[in-house]
């Protein structure tokens, strides 16, 4: 699929808006998402010899007009040269925040997160990228799968015959219900093509969203934080302004500093430099970590801890989060 315009966006990686600025073309709420390689989610799998094989990824999010979830293969060679490979959707689909592990000859494509309506709850998407020719095949795996799964780690055995997938995130379905952690291993046997689980932690886990089921504005109130912290006066009475008249109250940001400081005894703990918006504490030893997204806070308990605190520890956060927001909150375990 080369084309002299896709190639020089390979290599600029303009975004969207930008490349249709450049060449004066129709806005994408008219014309559609403009091809461009400014993306998200997108694999990079270095191969012998120095090609390197870049695999599908999304532009922007949902709500950008040009959003798109890429289905191609993009080969940057050492001399300059680039190929643009494309498929049939049902051949391979929309992919995004997979991961590619070189086996042999073979990329072998593992998860994405895709559009809503195209994710199929309980199926773990695998397919094959062939080296030789680049065609994508799509494998049908048997054993206990781990569902619908992206951003997580793959790593090949020594023996190179299975791959092992740790952490990223699955889609349980369920109204309400936000994107969850993986907090299981599990290993994919290539001969057979068949998944093993190899964990199964039965930790306790607990979701706070607003019960109109909008968006929270915690980042917003951080990053008021923030200003406050380092001086920046105009930026910190402005977001506080802002704040105010979304939420109807002035925050109290001396309240939003204690969102993961529980009144039980607790030692906090420092943040991984991996992640984001992930907060962790122990309470009793047992680890407690808090991930935050757009529309919810989800709390994980790694290991054993009363009922008593583990509910406590879940009406802190709806308690604060409510006075912050203005706005009740609903607690569900996952």
């Amino acid at each position: 699929m080369n084309n002299s315009v896709w190639e020089w966006l390979v290599r600029s990686k303009l975004n969207a808006y930008s490349a249709t600025e450049r060449f004066k073309g129709p806005s994408a709420l008219d014309a559609g998402p403009c091809w461009c390689f400014d993306r998200f989610g997108q694999s990079s799998t270095p191969l012998p010899g120095g090609r390197t094989v870049l695999i599908a990824g999304e532009h922007e999010d949902h709500y950008d007009p040009d959003f798109y979830i890429y289905n191609d293969v993009v080969v940057l060679h050492p001399d300059g040269k680039i190929d643009i490979f494309g498929y049939p959707r049902e051949v391979f689909s929309p992919t995004d925040f997979h991961t590619a592990t070189l086996v042999g000859n073979s990329v072998i494509i593992i998860g994405s997160l895709g559009y809503p309506a195209e994710r199929m709850l309980g199926i773990t998407p695998v397919a094959i990228l062939d080296l030789d020719t680049f065609a994508v095949s799509k494998v049908t795996a048997s054993g206990t799968l781990p569902g619908w799964l992206h951003d997580h780690t793959a790593d090949l055995s020594e023996d190179g015959a299975s791959i092992l997938i740790r952490r990223g995130k699955l889609d349980r379905g369920g109204e309400g219900i936000s994107l969850v952690e993986n907090i299981d291993d599990w290993r994919l046997h290539l001969a057979g093509w068949r998944w093993e689980r190899l964990t199964e932690r039965r930790w306790q886990r607990w979701q706070i969203t607003r019960k109109d089921r909008k968006h929270h504005h915690l980042w917003q109130i951080q990053q008021a934080i923030w200003s406050r912290s380092v001086g920046w006066n105009k930026e910190f009475l402005e977001e506080i302004e802002q704040l105010t008249r979304v939420l109807g109250i002035r925050p109290d940001l001396d309240l939003a500093a204690t969102l993961f400081r529980p009144s039980i005894p607790h030692e906090t703990m420092m943040a991984m430099e991996d992640e984001y918006n992930v907060f962790r504490i122990k309470v009793e030893g047992i680890v407690v970590r808090y991930v935050v997204d757009t529309y919810s806070i989800q709390m994980t308990v790694e290991g054993d801890l009363p009922q008593a605190t583990v509910k406590a520890l879940a009406s802190d956060l709806v308690e604060i989060m409510s006075t912050l927001e203005n706005a009740p909150f609903d607690m569900a375990q996952l």
